[in-house]
């Protein structure tokens, strides 16, 4: 997949328990898309996933301006992305891809079988804007506002 394509649609179950299609938001938002490994790993530690959570958390507000919707999407569990959301006040949505189809659609899987870490930038048609394959956890939020920024 690279910048320029269209988007394929996906159907998830987020960690509030309600579905999320990517084609609800066709034509009314952008959308991110920020894959990781998972939660809690020992080789990516959940600190790391917070500090990276902790840069968008404080550009969200900026990128909900920017009319873009976010979410976050690993292998965990509903269950444990709505705990993760709960323990570090998270105030997007995180979804569960435990059949691995979208996780392997966009960011694909390392040896492990998770989500490389990556993140997407898909504008109100559907396309593909941006990818981010090489994260700055610490710069990462401003790298997704400048990205809706260039969209205008």
């Amino acid at each position: 997949m690279q910048e320029g394509d269209m988007a394929p649609d996906f159907e998830l179950q987020s960690s509030d328990g309600s579905v999320v299609k990517l084609s609800y938001f066709k034509g009314k938002k952008n959308v991110i898309l920020c894959f990781y490994p998972k939660n809690h790993l020992f080789a990516c530690p959940s600190k790391k996933v917070f500090k990276m959570a902790q840069t968008i958390v404080a550009a969200y507000p900026e990128i909900a301006a920017l009319d873009a919707v976010l979410f976050a999407i690993s292998v965990d569990t509903v269950e444990d992305q709505k705990k993760f959301v709960e323990e570090y006040k998270i105030p997007y949505l995180h979804l569960s891809d435990p059949k691995k189809e979208t996780c392997k659609t966009y960011a694909g899987l390392n040896l492990a079988g998770l989500a490389k870490r990556s993140t997407f930038v898909i504008d109100k048609e559907g396309k593909i804007a941006k990818i981010f394959r090489e994260i700055e956890v610490e710069s990462h939020g401003k790298e997704i506002i400048a990205s809706l920024t260039s969209l205008k």
